[in-house]
């Protein structure tokens, strides 16, 4: 394995290989964590916000709309109504 791993940037930087691994590990330790908490702290209260009351929930027209709306106004275009196929007037 030492073979595979790079050498430190700077003498005595890294001593042994199990430091090379928990530094790697790190970053992904900290994204398994972050990823939890918005699945605990957001999606699971939306999904049960919708299965109590399921007329919550968009269409799926409804969500190609808003979401064609959002990059419209994204790009600055003064037609956003008309993109999305509702009249102005």
């Amino acid at each position: 394995m030492a073979k595979k791993l790079p050498p430190p940037v700077h003498p005595g930087e890294i001593l042994r290989e199990g430091e090379v691994i928990r530094d790697g590990l790190r970053p992904l330790v900290a994204r398994d964590k972050a990823v939890d908490a918005w699945l605990h702290d957001q999606v699971v209260p939306a999904a049960q916000a919708l299965q109590a009351d399921p007329s919550r929930g968009l269409t799926v027209g409804e969500v190609r709309e808003q979401l064609t709306r959002e990059r419209a106004a994204r790009r600055g275009c003064p037609r956003v109504n008309e993109i999305s196929g509702q009249s102005s007037g």
